[in-house]
């Protein structure tokens, strides 16, 4: 495994570590751990001494301790058998009552973290993942004291959660920064609560900015070498204006400890969270109502894309404000509301951070050119999973297969339906057979699968799909410009579509091969 939990209460998987610790922690195991990374503010040199930012901050760090009750199993009890009506019945009848072992009752599982205190009345944050699954959950403050501390509300996706505690008096607080402002090399300052040990602080410089550690659809974190190890989970990073500009998260580690790679929340990504934690005690996220897949090099040749960019549409949903825009299955989303989506990966994340109800422009590629459209916003649920159904037309006639990029096709009758157990709403041209060495199998393609669309055109017979290879054929004659070398198909599985290039054989109708002409 390649990293480790860094606070990690029971149960927690073992692909990230997580910095809260468990009472009873192997820090051989090698995984990657969960921090929250600061960043700086603004470029500054290095400071002779930390100790007056540290003496000014390290009151409102806190420690975040959680204790579960796991239930007792039963221990096997052997059993002898014994005829009924033996002499040796009681006897051994009052051996096993006198020596059976006792059930092991419930017993208490410690976890140790980090968090901060955000307002004097008794605000504070963590990761999701330290307080998950707690059955209590206490604070430790600055000055030794513990306060019992309750869920205002938590955020899976982002793995923040905001508690409250009641204290005496008014606490120290911590102040949002703004993480864009941070670049890679400014200094970075982490105190958490590492191995459990109290306090401690270490400091570092942000060495990446937007990771993907492929902890969940909105990852964007910073990297840094600040030194962060199991139980520094949910602890503050800090530039060197003492803001709060990251959370610690996640470490990569082989060993179990730092070594200098660790990851943290920006805090504009969590300060947003984890306002909405406060007013509603959940998140409220934008949504478009799309399905996406990444735009490869092979895919954007085949959508006549200059350069791959960008997240293709995969499916829409039907009473989504992406169907109710216009958006369409095929449209690979460029801009949206102002901003550029150069990957795929960046789009869930600005669509959720957009208002709900805002009307945004959408910028799309469509069919060998840019479309702009105008989409409202909606808020996520968990039931806005719902995507667009297939049109269903006539059904076509049964017609000849054919082969093609290295597959040989089949209009889909009543008795492929049955063998391939596909669905009786599906629609398209059924995939009997994948030459081993073709494009297509090194794309995934199986037999059972349906083409549905060629180069963004339904197709509904094998004859379909051949007309529209021998167009980007002859098309390919007459360009003087970059020629297509790949065939965009929209395949379906399982009632899942996603689009796969192809690519673009020199094999015709009739089988046979097409002379290729010298370059011109």
């Amino acid at each position: 495994m390649i990293g480790t939990l860094i606070s990690r209460p029971p149960k927690t998987p073992a692909a990230f570590g997580l910095t809260s610790r468990p009472a009873v922690a192997s820090l051989a195991a090698a995984t990657i751990s969960l921090l929250l990374m600061p960043v700086a503010g603004q470029s500054r040199g290095a400071p002779d001494s930390f100790a007056d930012l540290t003496a000014k901050l390290m009151p409102a760090v806190v420690n975040i301790s959680t204790t579960q009750v796991v239930k007792g199993k039963k221990q096997n009890q052997p059993e002898f058998m014994v005829p009924p009506g033996s002499p040796f019945e009681e006897f051994f009848k009052e051996f096993l009552e006198r020596n059976r072992p006792k059930n092991r009752g419930p017993r208490r599982a410690t976890s140790l973290g980090s968090g901060f205190i955000i307002d004097a009345n008794g605000l504070g944050v963590t990761n999701n993942h330290v307080i998950a699954e707690a059955d209590e959950i206490s604070v430790r403050l600055s000055d030794g004291s513990r306060l019992k501390a309750v869920l205002v509300g938590r955020d899976a996706k982002t793995d923040l959660a905001l508690l409250k505690v009641e204290p005496k008096g008014k606490l120290p607080a911590l102040k949002w920064g703004n993480s864009g402002d941070s670049r890679v090399g400014d200094w970075v300052l982490a105190i958490g609560n590492p191995f459990g040990l109290g306090g401690s602080v270490t400091a570092g410089i942000i060495s990446a900015r937007g990771r993907d550690i492929n902890s969940g659809p909105y990852d964007d974190f910073f990297q840094t070498d600040a030194a962060i190890n199991r139980g520094n989970s949910g602890g503050p990073l800090f530039n060197m204006k003492g803001e709060v500009i990251g959370i610690n998260t996640a470490i990569y580690s082989p060993t179990g400890g730092s070594v200098g790679i660790g990851f943290a929340i920006p805090s504009t990504l969590a300060n947003r969270v984890i306002k909405q934690l406060a007013e509603f005690g959940r998140t409220r996220r934008g949504w478009l109502g799309v399905r996406i897949q990444t735009v490869t090099e092979e895919i954007a040749d085949g959508l006549g894309m200059e350069k791959a960019g960008g997240a293709l549409v995969a499916g829409v949903g039907d009473d989504g404000p992406a169907g109710k825009a216009g958006i369409e299955q095929g449209d690979v989303i460029l801009r949206f509301d102002g901003q550029d989506v150069d990957e795929m990966r960046a789009l869930p994340r600005i669509v959720a951070n957009t208002a709900i109800g805002k009307t945004v422009k959408v910028e799309v590629w469509r069919k060998g050119r840019p479309t702009t459209l105008e989409v409202t916003i909606a808020e996520m649920e968990e039931s806005n999973t719902k995507l667009a159904s297939v049109d269903e037309d006539s059904k076509p006639e049964p017609a000849k297969d054919v082969t093609l990029l290295g597959m040989r096709l089949s209009a889909l009758t009543a008795e492929a339906r049955e063998t391939f157990k596909v669905d009786e709403e599906s629609e398209g041209v059924l995939v009997l057979e994948v030459a081993g060495d073709s494009s297509a199998a090194k794309r995934g393609l199986q037999p059972g699968d349906l083409i549905v669309e060629v180069q963004q055109k339904p197709v509904t017979t094998p004859a379909d799909v051949a007309k529209q290879i021998d167009q980007i054929r002859e098309s390919n004659k007459v360009r003087k410009t970059k020629k297509v070398k790949t065939v965009l198909l929209l395949v379906e599985r399982a009632r899942n579509k996603r689009f796969v290039a192809v690519q673009l054989d020199t094999v015709g109708k009739s089988g046979k091969k097409v002379p290729e002409k010298s370059k011109e």
